[in-house]
């Protein structure tokens, strides 16, 4: 009888989070994968390391289901590259990001929109996923969604606003919802009814007051949820999974809980931002640091939807992460029409999240890991992620739950020149990053592993397991 295999890192006397819920033990990594969840009863194997995370919590290294990485959109471009944002998400204990495939114009396919970000991943430090975009309908879409889920990717991305550069009109949005059923894949849907953001715009630019700080009178909460309820009735007809990304408010919210509690297999995603941040950003010294869609909704909205989050009715926390920095944010911060909107967040995702989440005696625990790993990796059909379990990838974090600092962006790997969430007190930090059973985060810091990160094929959706129960607070 042959010796048992050396395990070639542990990572012992930690209480091992799963969205199902939580043990002590030891968590065994050879070859890539975890080989064994023992208890805590059991001696620590023998390894080539072992990690010693008394006091700390180990979690499934997170997976960010909305990251734009190098996007081209209305002439701005984002400033990173797939081996900065890549190794950022390392950085902040995200081990696997999903990015967008989208045209950026009307030249450019959704097939070879993907195709360019496909070869773009060989520079990736961690694993990466894609979703595809369409834009303009014509005859030869059907055929290009095809291929695009013969290579693996199974889900779209669709805007309901943006005229000019990146929406889909209302027909569009049918079709391609048709076509995804035939597919068996995932449609991705930034609902904000286009027309009354129009109408708001040329309304507020009728008043000579265009700037950043009217970002939230031109983008109002009654834009996003009367978009989430035509875009839930398309997915209704159709019968189409439909997942809502980014949704600031808790009406929003609420709008997709009532579809799924008929039967629909609509889903939503909120971001940090959403959750740790209101309105009152644009009346600061540097309402700049806060230019996205939706913008922050007020302190009341803001509290609500957290309590959404909270109560378990989200399914997933993603960043939304576009790295444009402050010179480009400040170049038409006169115009909000012109400016770029988006956030670097792919790197403090964890540690927002964890602490507008998990109490101090861990209540929510479970929830934190099913919207910031567990969730997304299901969602989207990525086999090997986002749970603490043997055979799956070794994809771990280790934290201190105790821990706590503050936000410096200058400290951070994103390739910008800001955070949102600058001096902001946060606990969560993530103290060591397992990505493929390499050590990535450590205590001597953040260890680039080199361009090692691969494109994950999605599953079938109707193929997915079905979700976890997740023990939410209250």
């Amino acid at each position: 009888m042959s010796a048992p295999r050396k395990s070639t890192l542990v990572v012992a006397n930690a209480t091992i989070a799963n969205a199902s819920g939580r043990r002590s033990g030891h968590v065994l990594v050879a070859d890539g994968v975890i080989a064994d969840v023992l208890d805590a009863s059991a001696p620590v194997p023998d390894a080539d390391r072992v990690i010693d995370a008394s006091g700390r919590i180990v979690i499934p290294g997170g997976v960010d289901g909305h990251c734009h990485i190098a996007q081209v959109t209305g002439g701005w471009r984002t400033t990173d590259d797939y081996a900065t944002t890549t190794l950022a998400a390392l950085a902040g204990g995200t081990t696997t990001v999903m990015d967008f495939g989208i045209p950026a114009g009307p030249e450019e396919s959704p097939l070879a929109a993907a195709e360019a970000k496909i070869a773009m991943i060989a520079e990736a430090r961690c694993d990466v996923g894609l979703h595809a975009s369409v834009i303009d309908w014509d005859d030869s879409v059907p055929a290009q969604l095809r291929s695009l889920a013969e290579r693996g990717i199974r889900s779209v991305k669709l805007y309901t606003t943006n005229r000019g550069t990146t929406m889909a009109t209302r027909d569009t949005i049918l079709k391609v919802f048709e076509e995804m059923t035939r597919i068996d894949g995932l449609s991705y849907v930034h609902a904000e009814h286009d027309e009354i953001i129009v109408a708001s715009t040329d309304r507020q630019a009728a008043t000579g007051r265009i700037d950043i700080r009217q970002l939230g009178v031109t983008r109002p909460e009654l834009a996003e949820e009367a978009s989430v309820r035509e875009v839930i009735a398309l997915a209704e007809y159709t019968g189409a999974p439909v997942y809502f990304v980014h949704q600031s408010t808790p009406g929003a919210v609420d709008l997709v809980t009532e579809a799924r509690g008929r039967g629909l297999p609509v889903y939503s995603e909120t971001c940090p931002h959403y959750i740790a941040l209101n309105s009152e950003v644009y009346d600061g010294p540097l309402p700049e640091f806060y230019a996205c869609c939706p913008p922050m909704r007020d302190r009341k909205t803001m509290e609500a939807l957290r309590s959404r989050l909270l109560a378990g009715d989200v399914d997933a926390m993603s960043s939304d992460h576009s790295a444009y920095d402050l010179g480009q944010k400040r170049a038409r911060a006169d115009d909000i029409r012109f400016m770029p909107h988006g956030l670097p967040g792919v790197e403090t995702r964890l540690p927002v999240s964890f602490t507008h989440m998990v109490a101090e005696d861990l209540t929510g625990l479970e929830n934190f890991v099913s919207v910031f790993a567990a969730e997304p990796a299901r969602l989207n059909g990525l086999e090997g992620k986002g749970a603490v379990e043997a055979g799956r990838d070794a994809d771990l974090v280790v934290i201190d739950p105790g821990h706590q600092a503050a936000v410096d962006g200058s400290a951070l790997h994103m390739g910008t020149d800001f955070s949102p969430f600058e001096g902001m007190a946060l606990r969560g930090w993530p103290q060591t990053v397992i990505a493929a059973g390499r050590v990535v985060v450590d205590s001597d810091g953040v260890h680039d592993p080199g361009p090692v990160g691969r494109f994950l094929q999605q599953r079938p959706f109707s193929t997915i397991p079905g979700r976890d129960p997740v023990e939410v607070a209250g």
